[in-house]
């Protein structure tokens, strides 16, 4: 069972930046993805990096702001969140996928580990 904990999370006023981090506690060998969710919406895939070769994927809403990256042993995952806005006000979580499909999915149901979450609060 692979074990993941987020870390990172806190409250900034609008353009201001936070970077969030999620220790795996074993390589997968799939994906690993930032999604956040807020209680009206569903949650939503953020950001999303492959195991293998590093592939990345945004969402559209914070493409330029947002990026994810890895350490060299690919265990811990980072997403540094730049001019941060208030609608990116959620609970994020890390997820982790154990099989590699060519892509990195979008929808929660492609992930079967997860974090317990940080919150994120940007104040206008």
């Amino acid at each position: 069972q692979v074990q993941l904990v987020e870390s990172g999370g806190g409250s900034v006023q609008a353009g201001g930046s936070l970077r969030l981090s999620c220790v795996a506690s074993e390589l997968t060998s799939g994906c690993m993805a930032w999604f956040r969710q807020t209680p009206r919406n569903e949650r939503e895939a953020v950001a999303s990096i492959s195991t293998g070769a590093g592939y990345t994927d945004y969402v559209d809403s914070v493409k330029g702001r947002f990026t994810i990256s890895r350490d060299a042993i690919k265990t811990t995952v980072y997403l540094q969140m730049n001019n941060l806005v208030p609608e990116d006000t959620a609970m994020y979580y890390c997820a982790a996928s154990s099989s590699w499909a060519g892509y990195c999915p979008r929808s929660k149901l492609g992930y079967n580990y997860w974090g317990q979450g940080t919150q994120v609060t940007v104040s206008s």
